[in-house]
């Protein structure tokens, strides 16, 4: 029940405001206010703090406190990080920044009267946000980075091991699994160039935006965004308050790499099944069945597509918890609209791990594997282009005696490698073609995993192509790990300089490795 006005705390509260004489109450402490500050002393107090920080360095520039007295609230911050604030409606109304501000004046020596002038708890929680999640892109960045290059390592080892490649859940033309990894690890590799452009693209600091409209204070906002490691203070002070945007944008991507992780262990997971036993994973990422068994099960496959559709789902959750609301500063997008951010970043990194360790544990069945491309006519195509390349058949009559020719020769209970020049011959004549040479065309088609070698075009499943491509991933890792070394470091130097100018000696390092 809420406090009647006339036996509030009204000193306590009167401490934070004019405004209202009643605390929170005992509903919304327990249901929302003590939740969300718990959250955010666990992973936001390190950048709250930070923003304190890069906040007194500027009041010292403008002459409004001392450089004694920036110290003693740098030593103060500190403190907060070691000590642990908790959420009190009568005391700080059970919010972080008013908790983390009586910290601090708790054990000013003298007060600080100018400390707190012409600030606003908007722009300093939509920047301990932001620094937040740029520090979660980082280091999913290389949970992504990790699993590419492992699917890469895997890429190389299996270049020439020929398999069935399916379209439309039918065995279609030769490939490898080393073809099919080459293809993971492309899309890593482009996931992780977009996700640079989404970095640098939100790295825009809110700090200096006020409560909506700016500050009325001569603010060095290009000085604090790069004391926070940012490239530029974000241009708008609206858009500093209102937006997560970025929340969005960094989901999005999550969301498109989710659905290309569900198609990769989908294919996975066929090759694992009964049916085919192309592949197999040791014990330890294995399971049983409790009624049979005969049966050796891969649930870590499962939980990866499910764990997929996840990212997607916290994207919508961000999505619709934005839409519809205001262009301005609201608990509905501040709070909940990104609630789910840590989750979102907790599912990927776990995600990349389980795929990372399935990758790296693989095993083939080479015999079964080639047994299988040896029974399916997987060379019609190459059938049909050495028609028409050495025997001038016009390109889709070639199809048709292709596809008559694999017709005839099912008929007559013929493998693939069993060619029969007799057949191709009444093939080709049945459409008034007569072929000078009617073996070699077979040969070059239904040799074992023969069609693979004929590929000539650059990305396509010949090995030496493969090799090619995986050797130009190879310099793309390279560059993609410096690039993203360059942000982390140059992030880095930024809040490695705030202490230093505090005359504070070295940091504390905050929930999220970095120094605060």
């Amino acid at each position: 029940m809420t406090p009647s006005p006339d036996r509030s705390p009204v000193g306590e509260v009167g401490r934070l405001t004019g405004r209202i004489r009643s605390t929170p109450s005992l509903l919304l402490h327990e249901e929302v206010l003590e939740p969300q500050f718990r959250y955010e002393a666990a992973h936001l107090l390190p950048w709250y703090i930070t923003v304190e920080k890069v906040f007194a360095i500027e009041y010292r520039r403008m002459g409004l406190i001392t450089g004694a007295q920036a110290a003693e609230i740098g030593r103060l911050l500190h403190g907060a990080a070691q000590d642990g604030i908790t959420a009190d409606p009568q005391a700080n109304m059970s919010d972080i920044a008013f908790a983390l501000e009586q910290h601090v004046e708790r054990g000013l020596s003298k007060p600080v009267t100018t400390w707190h002038i012409d600030r606003s708890r908007n722009d300093m929680q939509s920047t301990a946000q932001l620094l937040f999640g740029r520090q979660l892109l980082l280091e999913g960045a290389e949970s992504i980075l990790a699993f590419g290059q492992a699917a890469h390592r895997l890429a190389t080892l299996t270049a020439d091991l020929p398999m069935v490649g399916q379209t439309h859940l039918q065995a279609a033309q030769t490939i490898t699994p080393g073809y099919y990894f080459a293809a993971v690890s492309q899309q890593m590799v482009h996931t992780s160039n977009r996700l640079l452009t989404t970095y640098d693209g939100i790295n825009l600091s809110p700090l200096g935006s006020g409560a909506m409209t700016g500050q009325e204070l001569a603010w060095d906002r290009d000085a604090m965004a790069a004391l926070l490691g940012c490239r530029a203070p974000q241009p708008h002070a609206l858009t500093g308050v209102a937006s997560r945007a970025w929340v969005l944008e960094i989901a999005a991507e999550l969301s498109l790499l989710g659905s290309s992780l569900s198609r990769f262990i989908s294919d996975v997971m066929t090759w694992g099944s009964g049916p085919y036993g192309y592949i197999t994973l040791p014990d330890e990422l294995s399971g049983i069945s409790s009624a049979m068994p005969q049966k050796k099960n891969y649930p870590i496959l499962e939980r990866i597509r499910g764990k997929s559709a996840h990212l997607s789902a916290y994207y919508l959750d961000m999505l619709l918890a934005q839409r519809a609301t205001p262009f301005t500063n609201m608990v509905e997008v501040s709070k909940e609209a990104g609630a789910n951010l840590l989750p979102m970043f907790t599912t990927l990194n776990t995600t990349m791990k389980l795929f990372t360790a399935v990758v790296e544990n693989l095993s083939f069945d080479e015999h079964r594997m080639r047994a299988a491309v040896d029974q399916e006519f997987l060379g019609g195509f190459t059938l049909a282009n050495q028609l028409t390349l050495h025997e001038s058949v016009p390109w889709r009559t070639a199809q048709v005696i292709a596809g008559r020719y694999i017709l005839a020769a099912h008929a007559a209970g013929l493998p693939p490698h069993r060619i029969s020049p007799d057949l191709l011959r009444t093939a080709a004549a049945e459409h008034g073609i007569t072929l000078t040479d009617h073996e070699t065309p077979l040969a070059t088609a239904f040799k074992s995993a023969g069609e693979l070698y004929e590929k000539k075009s650059p990305g396509s499943a010949h090995p030496d192509r493969v090799r090619e491509l995986l050797e130009e991933q190879r310099a793309q890792y390279q560059e993609l790990h410096t690039e993203w070394s360059a942000r982390r470091d140059g992030t880095q130097a930024g809040l490695d300089r705030i202490d230093a100018l505090l005359g504070l000696d070295g940091g504390v390092t905050g929930g999220q490795g970095t120094a605060v």
